[in-house]
Protein backbone atom coordinates (compact mmCIF):
# COMPACT_ATOMS: atom_id res chain seq x y z
CA UNK A 1 0.00 0.00 0.00
CA UNK A 2 1.11 3.25 -0.73
CA UNK A 3 1.69 6.17 1.87
CA UNK A 4 2.45 9.62 1.62
CA UNK A 5 3.93 11.29 4.99
CA UNK A 6 4.04 14.99 5.50
CA UNK A 7 5.97 16.57 8.35
CA UNK A 8 4.75 20.14 8.01
CA UNK A 9 4.81 21.51 11.61
CA UNK A 10 8.13 23.33 11.77
CA UNK A 11 10.15 25.33 9.69
CA UNK A 12 11.70 22.32 7.77
CA UNK A 13 9.52 20.70 5.89
CA UNK A 14 9.57 17.16 4.21
CA UNK A 15 7.67 14.48 3.01
CA UNK A 16 8.27 10.84 1.80
CA UNK A 17 6.81 8.37 -0.51
CA UNK A 18 6.22 5.29 1.21
CA UNK A 19 5.63 1.74 -0.57
CA UNK A 20 4.52 -1.34 1.61
CA UNK A 21 6.22 1.04 4.62
CA UNK A 22 9.66 1.03 2.67
CA UNK A 23 11.09 4.33 1.55
CA UNK A 24 11.08 4.86 -2.17
CA UNK A 25 11.33 9.03 -2.11
CA UNK A 26 12.57 11.85 -0.31
CA UNK A 27 11.88 15.16 -0.46
CA UNK A 28 13.21 18.09 1.98
CA UNK A 29 12.83 21.74 1.88
CA UNK A 30 15.05 24.08 3.68
CA UNK A 31 14.61 27.61 4.18
CA UNK A 32 18.11 27.91 3.49
CA UNK A 33 17.66 25.53 0.34
CA UNK A 34 14.41 26.41 -0.59
CA UNK A 35 14.37 25.26 -4.66
CA UNK A 36 13.77 28.61 -6.57
CA UNK A 37 12.42 26.91 -9.94
CA UNK A 38 8.96 28.11 -11.10
CA UNK A 39 9.63 31.24 -9.80
CA UNK A 40 9.26 34.67 -11.80
CA UNK A 41 11.59 37.71 -12.27
CA UNK A 42 11.46 41.16 -13.72
CA UNK A 43 14.98 40.56 -15.14
CA UNK A 44 17.46 43.00 -16.94
CA UNK A 45 19.58 41.59 -19.84
CA UNK A 46 23.22 42.04 -18.48
CA UNK A 47 25.25 41.08 -21.27
CA UNK A 48 24.58 39.21 -24.31
CA UNK A 49 27.41 36.44 -25.52
CA UNK A 50 26.48 35.86 -29.14
CA UNK A 51 29.36 32.99 -29.09
CA UNK A 52 27.60 31.01 -26.66
CA UNK A 53 24.39 31.96 -28.36
CA UNK A 54 23.58 32.97 -24.41
CA UNK A 55 22.72 35.74 -22.23
CA UNK A 56 23.38 36.33 -18.77
CA UNK A 57 20.41 38.52 -16.47
CA UNK A 58 20.67 40.20 -13.64
CA UNK A 59 17.37 39.43 -11.81
CA UNK A 60 17.71 41.05 -8.08
CA UNK A 61 19.43 37.95 -6.57
CA UNK A 62 22.90 37.29 -5.58
CA UNK A 63 24.19 35.88 -8.94
CA UNK A 64 22.79 36.73 -12.53
CA UNK A 65 20.79 33.83 -14.07
CA UNK A 66 21.97 32.46 -17.33
CA UNK A 67 19.37 32.00 -20.72
CA UNK A 68 20.00 30.25 -24.10
CA UNK A 69 18.53 31.93 -27.00
CA UNK A 70 16.16 29.42 -27.87
CA UNK A 71 14.28 29.80 -24.48
CA UNK A 72 13.86 33.53 -25.08
CA UNK A 73 10.34 34.36 -25.81
CA UNK A 74 11.49 36.50 -28.85
CA UNK A 75 12.59 33.39 -30.50
CA UNK A 76 9.80 31.11 -29.63
CA UNK A 77 7.42 34.04 -30.99
CA UNK A 78 8.82 34.86 -34.41
CA UNK A 79 6.80 33.68 -37.08
CA UNK A 80 9.79 32.99 -38.99
CA UNK A 81 10.72 29.66 -40.50
CA UNK A 82 12.46 27.30 -38.22
CA UNK A 83 15.60 26.99 -40.17
CA UNK A 84 15.75 30.55 -40.43
CA UNK A 85 15.35 31.35 -37.05
CA UNK A 86 18.34 28.97 -36.04
CA UNK A 87 20.97 30.99 -38.11
CA UNK A 88 20.39 33.93 -36.41
CA UNK A 89 22.20 35.18 -33.23
CA UNK A 90 20.85 35.73 -29.84
CA UNK A 91 21.31 39.53 -30.55
CA UNK A 92 18.63 39.39 -33.39
CA UNK A 93 16.68 38.39 -30.70
CA UNK A 94 17.60 40.16 -27.19
CA UNK A 95 19.72 43.43 -26.38
CA UNK A 96 21.85 44.50 -23.34
CA UNK A 97 19.77 46.60 -20.85
CA UNK A 98 16.28 44.82 -22.02
CA UNK A 99 13.91 44.09 -19.43
CA UNK A 100 12.47 40.61 -20.20
CA UNK A 101 10.44 38.34 -17.72
CA UNK A 102 11.86 35.19 -17.22
CA UNK A 103 11.18 31.74 -15.13
CA UNK A 104 13.54 30.03 -12.66
CA UNK A 105 14.14 26.65 -14.69
CA UNK A 106 17.14 25.22 -12.47
CA UNK A 107 18.47 26.40 -9.11
CA UNK A 108 21.59 28.35 -9.14
CA UNK A 109 24.63 25.54 -7.61
CA UNK A 110 28.14 26.73 -6.64
CA UNK A 111 29.54 30.13 -8.83
CA UNK A 112 26.54 28.80 -11.54
CA UNK A 113 23.50 31.10 -11.43
CA UNK A 114 20.07 29.61 -11.91
CA UNK A 115 19.18 28.91 -15.24
CA UNK A 116 16.17 30.81 -16.87
CA UNK A 117 13.44 30.41 -19.49
CA UNK A 118 11.72 33.19 -21.22
CA UNK A 119 8.86 30.89 -21.66
CA UNK A 120 6.79 31.31 -18.67
CA UNK A 121 4.64 28.34 -17.22
CA UNK A 122 1.77 28.76 -15.29
CA UNK A 123 0.46 25.22 -13.70
CA UNK A 124 -3.18 24.01 -13.36
CA UNK A 125 -4.70 20.95 -12.17
CA UNK A 126 -5.24 19.65 -16.13
CA UNK A 127 -2.85 22.34 -18.35
CA UNK A 128 0.49 24.10 -18.16
CA UNK A 129 -0.27 27.76 -20.17
CA UNK A 130 2.70 29.05 -21.94
CA UNK A 131 1.38 32.94 -22.63
CA UNK A 132 4.45 32.65 -25.34
CA UNK A 133 4.47 28.94 -26.02
CA UNK A 134 3.40 28.61 -29.32
CA UNK A 135 2.64 24.61 -28.93
CA UNK A 136 0.09 22.41 -28.30
CA UNK A 137 1.28 19.14 -26.48
CA UNK A 138 -0.36 15.95 -24.64
CA UNK A 139 0.91 13.95 -21.93
CA UNK A 140 2.38 10.62 -23.13
CA UNK A 141 0.65 8.72 -20.32
CA UNK A 142 -2.67 9.22 -21.64
CA UNK A 143 -2.16 6.25 -24.13
CA UNK A 144 -5.26 6.15 -26.05
CA UNK A 145 -4.21 7.69 -29.28
CA UNK A 146 -7.21 9.00 -30.52
CA UNK A 147 -7.51 10.98 -27.03
CA UNK A 148 -4.33 12.46 -27.34
CA UNK A 149 -5.24 13.87 -30.92
CA UNK A 150 -8.46 14.65 -30.22
CA UNK A 151 -6.87 17.34 -27.10
CA UNK A 152 -4.09 18.63 -29.54
CA UNK A 153 -7.15 19.90 -31.82
CA UNK A 154 -9.07 21.54 -28.92
CA UNK A 155 -5.75 22.91 -27.86
CA UNK A 156 -5.25 24.56 -30.76
CA UNK A 157 -8.91 25.91 -31.32
CA UNK A 158 -8.54 27.63 -27.45
CA UNK A 159 -5.41 29.38 -27.57
CA UNK A 160 -4.70 32.43 -29.13
CA UNK A 161 -2.22 32.47 -31.66
CA UNK A 162 1.73 32.75 -29.31
CA UNK A 163 0.12 31.03 -26.46
CA UNK A 164 1.50 27.48 -25.92
CA UNK A 165 -0.68 24.61 -23.84
CA UNK A 166 -0.19 21.02 -22.27
CA UNK A 167 -2.66 18.43 -21.51
CA UNK A 168 -1.97 17.31 -18.10
CA UNK A 169 -2.92 13.71 -17.92
CA UNK A 170 -5.74 14.28 -15.26
CA UNK A 171 -7.14 16.30 -18.31
CA UNK A 172 -8.39 12.73 -19.58
CA UNK A 173 -11.67 12.60 -17.55
CA UNK A 174 -12.41 16.47 -17.50
CA UNK A 175 -14.91 18.05 -20.32
CA UNK A 176 -14.09 21.04 -22.58
CA UNK A 177 -15.95 23.50 -20.79
CA UNK A 178 -13.84 22.82 -17.42
CA UNK A 179 -10.67 23.28 -19.23
CA UNK A 180 -11.79 26.42 -20.66
CA UNK A 181 -12.29 28.11 -17.49
CA UNK A 182 -9.17 26.49 -16.29
CA UNK A 183 -7.46 28.48 -19.06
CA UNK A 184 -9.23 31.28 -18.10
CA UNK A 185 -7.94 31.46 -14.76
CA UNK A 186 -4.51 30.89 -15.67
CA UNK A 187 -4.85 34.11 -17.63
CA UNK A 188 -6.03 35.96 -15.42
CA UNK A 189 -2.72 35.07 -13.31
CA UNK A 190 -0.81 36.04 -16.25
CA UNK A 191 -2.32 39.43 -16.65
CA UNK A 192 -1.73 40.10 -13.16
CA UNK A 193 1.86 39.33 -13.08
CA UNK A 194 2.40 41.59 -16.18
CA UNK A 195 0.58 45.03 -14.08
CA UNK A 196 3.11 43.25 -10.74
CA UNK A 197 6.16 43.45 -13.49
CA UNK A 198 4.94 46.66 -14.91
CA UNK A 199 5.04 48.75 -11.29
CA UNK A 200 8.71 47.26 -10.95
CA UNK A 201 11.43 49.18 -11.59
CA UNK A 202 14.33 47.08 -10.52
CA UNK A 203 14.86 43.15 -11.60
CA UNK A 204 13.29 41.33 -9.12
CA UNK A 205 10.88 38.62 -8.01
CA UNK A 206 7.13 38.65 -9.18
CA UNK A 207 5.80 35.65 -8.21
CA UNK A 208 6.85 32.61 -5.80
CA UNK A 209 6.17 29.25 -6.33
CA UNK A 210 5.18 27.00 -3.55
CA UNK A 211 7.50 23.98 -4.76
CA UNK A 212 6.80 22.34 -1.71
CA UNK A 213 2.61 21.92 -1.70
CA UNK A 214 3.33 21.29 -5.69
CA UNK A 215 5.50 18.47 -5.32
CA UNK A 216 2.87 16.87 -2.08
CA UNK A 217 -0.21 17.08 -5.18
CA UNK A 218 1.77 15.90 -7.54
CA UNK A 219 2.79 12.49 -5.56
CA UNK A 220 -0.70 12.71 -4.21
CA UNK A 221 -1.98 11.97 -8.33
CA UNK A 222 0.35 9.34 -9.10
CA UNK A 223 -1.61 7.40 -5.73
CA UNK A 224 -4.10 5.03 -7.29
CA UNK A 225 -4.70 3.73 -3.82
CA UNK A 226 -3.83 4.40 -0.11
CA UNK A 227 -3.85 7.54 2.50
CA UNK A 228 -1.73 10.40 3.28
CA UNK A 229 -0.90 11.60 6.79
CA UNK A 230 0.07 15.22 7.88
CA UNK A 231 0.79 16.72 10.92
CA UNK A 232 -0.90 20.02 9.80
CA UNK A 233 -4.35 20.70 10.17
CA UNK A 234 -4.23 24.01 7.53
CA UNK A 235 -2.05 21.32 5.07
CA UNK A 236 -4.94 19.29 5.62
CA UNK A 237 -7.35 21.35 4.36
CA UNK A 238 -5.73 22.24 1.64
CA UNK A 239 -5.10 19.14 0.15
CA UNK A 240 -8.32 17.56 0.41
CA UNK A 241 -9.24 20.17 -2.19
CA UNK A 242 -6.73 18.47 -4.35
CA UNK A 243 -6.77 14.72 -3.95
CA UNK A 244 -9.63 12.07 -2.72
CA UNK A 245 -7.31 9.91 -0.72
CA UNK A 246 -8.13 9.56 2.38
CA UNK A 247 -5.53 12.22 4.73
CA UNK A 248 -4.79 11.01 8.53
CA UNK A 249 -4.09 13.74 11.14
CA UNK A 250 -1.12 12.72 13.37
CA UNK A 251 -1.28 14.12 16.50
CA UNK A 252 1.29 11.93 18.79
CA UNK A 253 3.88 13.91 20.52
CA UNK A 254 6.36 11.93 18.25
CA UNK A 255 7.12 13.22 15.40
CA UNK A 256 5.34 11.97 11.96
CA UNK A 257 8.91 11.12 10.62
CA UNK A 258 9.61 9.14 13.58
CA UNK A 259 6.53 7.65 13.88
CA UNK A 260 6.68 6.00 10.77
CA UNK A 261 10.37 4.83 10.50
CA UNK A 262 11.37 7.77 7.68
CA UNK A 263 14.09 9.57 9.67
CA UNK A 264 16.35 6.33 10.04
CA UNK A 265 16.05 6.21 6.16
CA UNK A 266 17.55 10.46 5.92
CA UNK A 267 20.17 9.15 8.53
CA UNK A 268 20.92 6.29 6.04
CA UNK A 269 20.77 8.58 2.72
CA UNK A 270 23.86 10.91 4.58
CA UNK A 271 25.93 7.83 5.25
CA UNK A 272 28.94 6.73 2.98
CA UNK A 273 28.23 3.49 3.36
CA UNK A 274 25.13 1.67 2.84
CA UNK A 275 24.91 -2.44 3.81
CA UNK A 276 22.40 -4.65 2.13
CA UNK A 277 20.56 -7.36 3.92
CA UNK A 278 22.88 -10.08 2.51
CA UNK A 279 26.23 -8.16 4.45
CA UNK A 280 27.21 -6.50 0.90
CA UNK A 281 27.67 -2.98 0.80
CA UNK A 282 27.78 -0.25 -1.50
CA UNK A 283 30.39 3.01 -0.75
CA UNK A 284 29.30 6.83 -2.19
CA UNK A 285 31.86 9.19 -2.82
CA UNK A 286 29.77 12.65 -3.95
CA UNK A 287 31.88 15.01 -5.79
CA UNK A 288 30.57 18.30 -7.13
CA UNK A 289 31.95 16.80 -11.09
CA UNK A 290 30.21 13.33 -10.23
CA UNK A 291 29.22 10.53 -7.91
CA UNK A 292 31.35 7.00 -7.33
CA UNK A 293 29.22 4.16 -6.20
CA UNK A 294 31.65 1.31 -5.33
CA UNK A 295 30.22 -2.03 -4.79
CA UNK A 296 31.95 -4.57 -2.74
CA UNK A 297 30.49 -8.15 -1.48
CA UNK A 298 31.61 -7.45 2.08
CA UNK A 299 29.81 -10.56 4.31
CA UNK A 300 28.11 -12.13 1.70
CA UNK A 301 29.36 -15.09 0.42
CA UNK A 302 27.12 -17.55 -2.21
CA UNK A 303 25.58 -21.05 -1.35
CA UNK A 304 27.43 -21.91 -4.94
CA UNK A 305 30.16 -20.50 -6.73
CA UNK A 306 31.95 -17.09 -7.13
CA UNK A 307 30.19 -16.21 -10.26
CA UNK A 308 26.76 -17.05 -8.55
CA UNK A 309 28.10 -14.98 -5.54
CA UNK A 310 29.36 -12.17 -7.53
CA UNK A 311 26.24 -11.81 -9.92
CA UNK A 312 23.76 -11.95 -6.91
CA UNK A 313 25.53 -9.03 -5.10
CA UNK A 314 25.46 -7.16 -8.25
CA UNK A 315 21.93 -7.42 -8.68
CA UNK A 316 21.25 -6.40 -5.32
CA UNK A 317 23.26 -3.79 -5.70
CA UNK A 318 21.89 -2.27 -8.76
CA UNK A 319 18.61 -2.34 -6.96
CA UNK A 320 19.51 -0.29 -4.05
CA UNK A 321 22.23 1.99 -6.25
CA UNK A 322 19.10 3.07 -8.13
CA UNK A 323 16.82 3.56 -5.11
CA UNK A 324 19.72 5.40 -2.86
CA UNK A 325 20.22 7.53 -5.96
CA UNK A 326 16.61 9.02 -6.26
CA UNK A 327 16.21 8.95 -2.12
CA UNK A 328 19.87 11.20 -2.37
CA UNK A 329 18.54 13.03 -5.61
CA UNK A 330 21.85 12.62 -6.74
CA UNK A 331 22.37 14.35 -10.50
CA UNK A 332 24.79 15.04 -13.01
CA UNK A 333 27.58 12.00 -13.95
CA UNK A 334 27.32 8.96 -11.63
CA UNK A 335 29.56 6.13 -12.35
CA UNK A 336 28.92 2.46 -10.22
CA UNK A 337 31.79 -0.14 -10.16
CA UNK A 338 30.31 -3.34 -9.70
CA UNK A 339 32.21 -6.41 -8.84
CA UNK A 340 34.46 -7.38 -11.77
CA UNK A 341 31.63 -9.92 -14.05
CA UNK A 342 33.36 -11.65 -16.90
CA UNK A 343 31.17 -13.05 -18.47
CA UNK A 344 29.33 -10.73 -21.03
CA UNK A 345 26.17 -12.21 -20.13
CA UNK A 346 26.17 -11.19 -16.54
CA UNK A 347 26.99 -7.89 -17.42
CA UNK A 348 23.94 -7.44 -19.65
CA UNK A 349 21.70 -9.21 -17.07
CA UNK A 350 22.83 -6.66 -14.18
CA UNK A 351 22.36 -3.52 -17.15
CA UNK A 352 18.55 -5.00 -17.59
CA UNK A 353 18.08 -4.85 -13.50
CA UNK A 354 19.50 -1.42 -13.03
CA UNK A 355 17.25 -0.37 -16.21
CA UNK A 356 14.09 -1.84 -14.32
CA UNK A 357 15.26 -0.41 -10.87
CA UNK A 358 15.37 3.25 -12.60
CA UNK A 359 12.06 3.04 -14.12
CA UNK A 360 10.65 4.13 -10.43
CA UNK A 361 12.72 7.19 -11.06
CA UNK A 362 10.88 10.60 -12.37
CA UNK A 363 14.04 12.53 -12.92
CA UNK A 364 15.24 11.84 -17.09
CA UNK A 365 17.90 9.41 -16.34
CA UNK A 366 20.66 8.06 -19.34
CA UNK A 367 21.94 4.57 -18.79
CA UNK A 368 24.85 4.69 -21.09
CA UNK A 369 26.29 0.63 -19.75
CA UNK A 370 29.66 -0.62 -19.34
CA UNK A 371 33.19 0.52 -19.94
CA UNK A 372 35.94 -2.10 -21.11
CA UNK A 373 37.11 -1.40 -17.46
CA UNK A 374 33.20 -2.86 -16.18
CA UNK A 375 32.37 0.66 -14.62
CA UNK A 376 28.44 1.49 -15.39
CA UNK A 377 27.71 4.91 -16.87
CA UNK A 378 24.55 6.81 -16.10
CA UNK A 379 23.20 10.18 -15.69
CA UNK A 380 20.38 11.86 -13.77
CA UNK A 381 18.74 15.39 -14.46
CA UNK A 382 20.04 17.39 -11.75
CA UNK A 383 17.23 20.18 -10.92
CA UNK A 384 18.67 21.11 -7.41
CA UNK A 385 21.06 20.28 -4.59
CA UNK A 386 21.33 16.76 -3.65
CA UNK A 387 20.73 15.51 -0.03
CA UNK A 388 24.05 15.65 1.07
CA UNK A 389 24.48 18.74 -0.21
CA UNK A 390 20.80 20.36 1.40
CA UNK A 391 21.69 19.06 4.91
CA UNK A 392 24.95 18.99 5.26
CA UNK A 393 27.69 21.46 5.46
CA UNK A 394 32.05 21.76 4.93
CA UNK A 395 33.36 20.64 8.09
CA UNK A 396 35.74 23.24 9.07
CA UNK A 397 37.62 20.35 11.70
CA UNK A 398 38.50 18.53 9.13
CA UNK A 399 39.22 21.64 6.33
CA UNK A 400 36.37 20.34 3.61
CA UNK A 401 37.28 16.63 3.52
CA UNK A 402 34.48 15.28 5.48
CA UNK A 403 30.79 16.67 6.34
CA UNK A 404 28.73 17.14 9.89
CA UNK A 405 25.39 17.93 10.27
CA UNK A 406 24.37 22.04 9.83
CA UNK A 407 23.36 24.36 12.42
CA UNK A 408 19.70 24.46 11.08
CA UNK A 409 19.32 20.60 10.41
CA UNK A 410 20.28 20.25 14.41
CA UNK A 411 18.31 23.14 15.00
CA UNK A 412 15.21 21.06 13.63
CA UNK A 413 15.93 18.19 14.93
CA UNK A 414 15.79 20.27 18.27
CA UNK A 415 12.64 21.49 17.47
CA UNK A 416 11.01 18.28 16.58
CA UNK A 417 12.51 16.99 19.68
CA UNK A 418 10.89 19.07 22.24
CA UNK A 419 7.71 18.57 20.58
CA UNK A 420 7.74 15.45 21.79
CA UNK A 421 7.83 16.58 25.42
CA UNK A 422 4.62 19.05 24.73
CA UNK A 423 2.05 18.96 27.52
CA UNK A 424 4.93 17.51 30.25
CA UNK A 425 4.82 18.29 33.84
CA UNK A 426 7.90 20.55 34.03
CA UNK A 427 7.63 24.05 33.35
CA UNK A 428 11.24 24.90 31.65
CA UNK A 429 14.22 22.63 29.99
CA UNK A 430 17.67 23.45 30.01
CA UNK A 431 19.55 22.87 26.44
CA UNK A 432 23.28 22.84 25.60
CA UNK A 433 24.04 23.69 22.56
CA UNK A 434 26.61 26.18 20.48
CA UNK A 435 25.74 29.67 19.65
CA UNK A 436 25.12 29.02 16.04
CA UNK A 437 22.37 26.28 16.81
CA UNK A 438 20.59 28.40 19.25
CA UNK A 439 20.46 31.45 17.21
CA UNK A 440 18.90 29.43 14.04
CA UNK A 441 16.20 27.51 16.30
CA UNK A 442 15.56 31.09 17.99
CA UNK A 443 15.01 32.93 14.97
CA UNK A 444 15.25 37.06 14.53
CA UNK A 445 13.97 38.39 17.88
CA UNK A 446 13.58 35.07 19.57
CA UNK A 447 10.38 34.91 17.07
CA UNK A 448 10.50 31.17 16.76
CA UNK A 449 11.62 30.75 20.36
CA UNK A 450 8.73 32.26 21.61
CA UNK A 451 6.53 30.49 19.18
CA UNK A 452 7.64 26.88 20.14
CA UNK A 453 7.73 27.78 24.21
CA UNK A 454 4.20 28.97 23.83
CA UNK A 455 3.18 25.76 21.50
CA UNK A 456 4.66 23.12 23.70
CA UNK A 457 4.58 24.97 27.39
CA UNK A 458 7.69 24.96 28.11
CA UNK A 459 10.09 28.09 28.85
CA UNK A 460 13.50 27.47 26.63
CA UNK A 461 17.06 28.06 28.31
CA UNK A 462 20.02 27.71 26.22
CA UNK A 463 23.21 27.11 27.84
CA UNK A 464 26.43 28.08 25.66
CA UNK A 465 29.12 25.95 25.08
CA UNK A 466 31.72 26.17 22.59
CA UNK A 467 32.31 23.49 19.73
CA UNK A 468 33.68 23.24 16.43
CA UNK A 469 30.82 20.89 15.14
CA UNK A 470 26.74 22.07 16.00
CA UNK A 471 25.03 19.87 18.43
CA UNK A 472 22.39 20.43 21.62
CA UNK A 473 21.86 18.42 24.78
CA UNK A 474 18.68 18.72 27.01
CA UNK A 475 20.35 18.41 29.92
CA UNK A 476 17.68 19.32 32.29
CA UNK A 477 14.15 19.89 33.15
CA UNK A 478 12.33 21.22 36.30
CA UNK A 479 10.67 24.43 37.24
CA UNK A 480 10.97 28.19 35.61
CA UNK A 481 12.32 28.96 38.95
CA UNK A 482 14.62 26.60 39.61
CA UNK A 483 16.14 26.75 35.80
CA UNK A 484 15.52 30.46 34.94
Amino acid sequence: MDMLVVNYASRERRFAHLKDKRVEKLFIDQPKQRSSVGDIYLGTVAKVMPGLNAAFVEIGEDQSGFIHRDKLAAYVCSAEESQVKEKRSISSFVHQGERILVQVEKDAAGTKGPRLSGVIEFSGDSLIYMPNGRYVAVSKKIEDSEARESWRQFGYRAKEENEGLIFRTSCDNKKEIELIDELERLRLEYRDLLLAAEAKKKPGKVYEADSFIDEIKEEAKKMSDGEIAVDDLALKSVLQKHTSLPIRMHTGKENIFSAFNVEAEIDKALKRIVWLETGAYLIFDETEALTVIDVNTGKFAGKQDRRDTVLKTNEQAAEEAARQIRLRDIGGMILIDFIDMKEASDRKHILSTMENALKKDERRTNLVGFTPLGILQMTRKKTKPAISESLTERCQVCEGTGRVLSAETIAFRLERELWEHRGNDHEAVIIETTPDTAAVFSGENDAHKKRIEDSIGLKIVFSYKENRKPFYEISKFGSANELG
